[in-house]
């Protein structure tokens, strides 16, 4: 066998394998994905397994279904006395809808993050501002995160979100 047929022979060898590579992907049980195609989405929440797509037109958008932590800087609440209080918190959230959370944040964590902290900075501020220093340290502090959790879910929600716990 010559030079040439061998070097043709080996390039469509190649050209078959990159093919098969790029029509199958797998999705773990962790994971949530996204088949997009020229920006159009095709399918979303796909099971655990492997699955196939065409090769070079669709791409696959991997997200993470596990329990997440956002973990805010301490930041400065205003109470009912217009005394400050400074708040540190943390959030647990996890991916919930992944079409809605491709096409709300972009597919970006870190939008999802800052967007996330804005919702509970804005019910930390509106609870804060209702009560005094002395109740949000000794008796209201269980109920400021229930409600927090409780309202910080339901915007989340609207970004494919669950917000699982929030802790101050």
């Amino acid at each position: 066998m010559n030079q040439s047929k061998l070097f043709a022979l080996l390039g469509v060898v190649l050209l078959v394998a990159v093919t098969v590579h790029s029509t199958f992907y797998a999705v773990d049980q962790r994971e949530k994905v996204i088949v997009v195609r020229f920006g159009q989405v095709l399918r979303y929440d796909e099971g655990p397994g492997l699955h196939v797509k065409a090769p070079f037109l669709d791409t696959v958008r991997y997200f993470d279904s596990r329990i997440l932590t956002l973990d805010a800087e301490p930041q400065q609440f205003l109470t009912s006395e217009k005394k400050y209080v400074v708040v540190d918190s943390f959030v647990k959230w996890k991916i919930v809808d992944a079409l809605k959370y491709y096409v709300t944040v972009g597919g970006q964590e870190s939008e999802a993050l800052r967007r996330l902290e804005q919702v509970i900075n804005s019910n930390l501020r509106d609870e804060f501002g209702k009560r005094t220093v002395h109740d949000v340290i000794s008796t209201d502090r269980r109920k400021i995160m229930d409600i927090l959790t409780t309202n910080a879910d339901k915007e989340a929600r609207k970004f494919g979100i669950q917000v699982v716990d929030a802790r101050i």
